[in-house]
């Protein structure tokens, strides 16, 4: 059953249905007992109207009672007995009557059920009357019946009554579920959450934050498209006109020229291509089902022998220092994160300069360090560099604009936080990746 409605409906319905059922009960119970006082003292009295009489031998069968009819069955039957123990008087008969009589009330069985006794002395005899107890169940069921009987007539009406209520107040579940299906795939708008009942404002509320937080992602990735879209086209347009000189060099020296610089914005390209697919598939959410202890300096080894080939034909010394230390986080994550770090300070770090990584601990938790002897960024710049395809004017460097973006999209995946600072002597720039002891990431030991 998936309906709401006819969910509510039955169960409603089947809790009316139990009250009625016990209600019913205690109503026939309680009829049994007042149904046993009235008949009780009927019995006491029919005893006593006969008891001042004077038998001299049994009578005939009274008249209209003839041998089994059934309405022998529901009457007293009176049965009065000489000293001698010889019944004098027997009101009618029957194939199965008490045969002995106890002075006062009695419960007597016999092959047709139990019975109800009431025996009392008179003079020199015993007068009983008796009726069987199936008698008084049976008035007792039929005056309970005919107390619950309108209640009976009654359900349907309830029913219908109850699914009328049930819809009109299952109504404003009913519009939200038509504003969503008629919205535009595009209507991104917060649901309204007024004139809603208490229940369904979480999931009104619930849907405004999906909403919001998918708006944000189609926003972000829209702005992706386009800023990708324009950083492609710049590169692409240079290999054209590369293309066209290698075309046309008159010599072989110039063809070379050409050639080599072909291969160069080939190279650009490349790497630029790279990054853009690098931060597409950055997301934080399935980053976060993939986190395990990782030995951080470890990953930083390797980033740095991706980025030893790069810094060897640069001139610039690498170094790494620091002991192993495991971080809660995803390892190609990581290492993805150190090799942007000390690919950005290779690519600005002028000729014969030095990059050093360390990977340090203290009382904050786990430092990842990468120091270059570059021009560094002035503090102005500084939260602007982690934006996508920021360059700072003036600068030059083969660099996409996307590395620094990607270190903050894993960093926050990471709840990490990255700062950006001077370098050693005032000269170059610092960036320092704390890794929190407690939390969400925690560092382990």
């Amino acid at each position: 059953m998936k309906s709401l409605r006819a969910r509510l409906l039955a169960g409603l319905l089947g809790v009316l249905a139990l009250a009625a059922a016990v209600g019913g009960y205690g109503l026939y119970r309680s009829s049994l007992t007042e149904a046993d006082e009235l008949f009780d003292y009927q019995l006491r009295q029919t005893a006593l109207a006969f008891r001042d009489r004077v038998y001299e031998r049994a009578p005939e069968p009274a008249p209209g009672f003839p041998l089994g009819d059934e309405q022998a069955r529901w009457d007293f039957i009176v049965q009065v007995w000489s000293r001698d123990g010889v019944r004098v008087f027997f009101s009618h008969p029957h194939s199965a009557v008490p045969e002995v009589a106890r002075l006062g009330f009695a419960d007597v069985s016999t092959p047709e059920g139990q019975w109800r006794t009431f025996a009392i002395q008179m003079g020199e005899g015993v007068v009983q009357a008796a009726q069987p107890q199936a008698v008084r169940k049976r008035m007792a069921a039929q005056f309970a019946l005919r107390s619950l009987l309108p209640y009976l007539l009654l359900f349907p009406v309830i029913a219908l009554l109850t699914w009328w209520v049930v819809g009109r107040a299952l109504a404003p579940l009913g519009d939200l579920s038509r504003a969503v299906r008629e919205r535009a795939p595009e209507a991104l708008a917060p649901l309204p959450e007024s004139d809603l009942p208490e229940e369904a404002r979480p999931l009104v509320s619930s849907l405004n934050d999906l909403l919001a937080r998918l708006a944000q992602a189609l926003e972000a990735r829209r702005a992706f498209v386009a800023d990708a879209a324009h950083e492609l086209r710049s590169p692409l347009t240079a290999l054209r006109l590369q293309i066209q000189l290698a075309e046309r060099a008159a010599d072989d020296s110039a063809r070379a020229e050409a050639h080599a610089r072909l291969h160069e914005g080939v190279a650009r390209a490349t790497h630029l291509i790279e990054q853009l697919l690098t931060l597409a598939r950055q997301d934080p959410a399935q980053l976060g089902e993939s986190m395990a202890p990782i030995d951080l300096l470890e990953a930083a080894r390797l980033a740095a022998a991706d980025c030893a080939p790069l810094a060897a034909e640069r001139g610039i010394e690498l170094g790494l220092e620091g002991a192993p230390v495991k971080v809660r986080g995803n390892a190609e994550a990581l290492r993805l994160l150190v090799r942007n770090l000390i690919d950005n300070a290779v690519r600005y770090t002028p000729r014969d300069g030095r990059v050093d990584a360390a990977v340090t601990t203290d009382a904050d938790g786990v430092r990842l360090e990468v120091c270059d002897t570059g021009p560094g960024i002035p503090e102005v710049d500084r939260a602007r560099v982690f934006d996508r395809f920021f360059r700072r004017d003036g600068m030059e460097s083969s660099g996409s604009g996307l590395g620094l973006s990607i270190v903050k999209r894993i960093v926050e995946a990471h709840h990490a936080q990255v700062e950006l600072a001077d370098g050693p002597d005032g000269r170059g720039l610092r960036a320092v990746v704390r890794f929190p002891s407690s939390g969400r990431a925690p560092v382990l030991s």
